[in-house]
């Protein structure tokens, strides 16, 4: 079963609950994934590749981060529970992220031998990231690329 069809069914189960909130983030996830749809080009009812489904995934998971900033930098902290607790449902069709260490120690493997030109380091970071989609947070990454960069030059 495709991930589209995992979340679809389990909107039945939040209904069936009454997990209002669960239920919610699911239309709101299900809405984007037609929204997707319509974008490339295709029907409102076709189903999105798990690739793409997770693409959908991963930017609701980055708005909500950024919700999260913004509310608590605003006093906001009614907001930012609100929006923590939606992001907890969303990192559940999240793939396993790779912990902070296991990013630097990927990074400073690829990194080894290497010359470290400065004007290179945005094309280093695009080949990491490319390997690493998905698994890693970019902002997790390009603290590694910055710190091995900035240990070795």
């Amino acid at each position: 079963m495709s991930l589209q069809q995992t979340i679809k069914s389990q909107m039945v189960e939040a209904m069936r609950a009454k997990d209002a909130v669960r239920l919610s983030v699911i239309r709101g996830l299900l809405s984007s994934f037609t929204n997707e749809a319509v974008a490339k080009k295709r029907k409102p009812d076709e189903e999105l590749s798990d690739e793409e489904s997770l693409l959908v995934i991963s930017r609701a998971v980055k708005q909500r981060k950024d919700s999260i900033e913004q509310f608590e930098k605003g006093g906001r902290t009614d907001l930012a529970e609100a929006e923590k607790s939606e992001l907890v449902i969303l990192e559940t069709y999240m793939p396993a992220q790779m912990s902070r260490d296991e990013v630097m120690k990927f990074v400073s493997s690829k990194l080894e031998g290497k010359t470290l030109d400065p004007n290179a380091k945005g094309k280093i970071m695009g080949e990491i990231m490319r390997e690493l989609k998905g698994k890693a947070d970019g902002t997790v990454v390009k603290e590694a690329v910055d710190q091995s960069f900035g240990v070795v030059i």
